[in-house]
């Protein structure tokens, strides 16, 4: 049985950012728990006693502390459940938060090599000491079964794959430790149970819905995808920053070429949309945007909630 848990779904900096004033943080702190959220990653487990993790947002410690599924075991001195991390970029939303797994316990870290060449490159990333927590490359379009601390087979396939993207924006006009050419930035992930062929798909990046991504998740029983803005100049709009969301890598909810448009005549059973932008107003759920939302059968997670496959 394949569970997964939402640990975060917004974008970077969380709802509310502790810096900003705009109209979802404002009501976020102003109506309590109903509109925070942490920054995007889900944990999963196919025992309910080993589970990964997609990405380790900043939030994490905070994440880990609220999900009774991720604590350590009762009456164990040092114990986590957590077998591993699998990275799908590395963006600081996605790798800050191994920073908080540093205490020496066994895990290991799945990610594309231009991902691990950024984190060889970035010597505070050697708090997590290799005897304890390996490093192991990951390859676009090869499955994998990840081992669990002991080294037994976790009995889940994942299979990552490539989606439009970019880089880590930090790496902007400098030389990427794992070259400029290739993809490996920006990966999907589909992770499937080998006991019962249940599967979803987890895509925190997006800057385009080709027409392979959509054969790709036809047929889906759960997708989590991409949902940092609605529209695409919306950032500009809202006077928070310059650029559009397909120039930072994240393709719009709306329009013609945006998700919910892109994604409408594909077979998927359960949709949500995670890595949120706190400008984004389909947060607010009385929004105009957020009824377009669910009446195209999406949903926009809280943090905690958890879908059993």
């Amino acid at each position: 049985m394949l569970r997964v848990v939402v640990l975060g779904a917004a974008a970077g900096g969380g709802v509310p950012q502790w810096n900003c004033g705009c109209e979802g943080c404002r009501a976020a702190r102003e109506n309590g728990q109903e509109l925070v959220r942490t920054q995007a990653s889900v944990a999963f487990s196919g025992d309910g006693a080993h589970w990964f993790l997609i990405n380790a947002s900043p939030d994490l410690r905070q994440q880990l502390n609220a999900t009774p599924q991720l604590h350590p075991k009762a009456g164990a001195l040092r114990h986590t459940p957590i077998a591993g991390v699998i990275l799908t970029n590395g963006e600081v939303d996605a790798v800050a938060g191994l920073l908080s797994m540093r205490e020496g316990s066994p895990f290991t870290v799945y990610a594309h090599e231009k991902v691990l060449a950024i984190l060889r490159d970035n010597s505070i990333f050697n708090v997590l000491n290799e005897e304890n927590v390996r490093r192991q490359p990951i390859d676009i379009h090869e499955p994998f079964e990840p081992r669990l601390p002991d080294g037994a087979r976790a009995g889940l396939e994942m299979l990552p794959f490539a989606v439009p993207g970019k880089s880590a924006w930090y790496l902007e006009g400098k030389a990427h430790p794992g070259g400029a050419t290739g993809d490996g930035d920006t990966l999907g992930l589909k992770i499937t149970d080998k006991s019962t062929g249940k599967c979803f798909y987890f895509i925190a990046a997006c800057a385009e819905i080709t027409d392979a991504l959509k054969a790709e998740l036809d047929g889906a029983a759960l997708v989590f995808f991409d949902g940092t803005v609605w529209r695409d100049d919306e950032m500009i709009r809202c006077g928070l920053g310059h650029k559009t969301g397909k120039s930072m890598g994240h393709v719009a909810m709306s329009g013609d070429d945006g998700a919910i448009a892109r994604l409408a005549d594909v077979g998927i059973d359960r949709k949500m949309f995670l890595h949120i932008n706190n400008s984004n107003p389909a947060l607010l759920p009385a929004s105009p945007e957020r009824k377009a939302v669910e009446a195209a059968g999406w949903q926009i997670p809280a943090d905690g909630t958890e879908i059993v496959l």
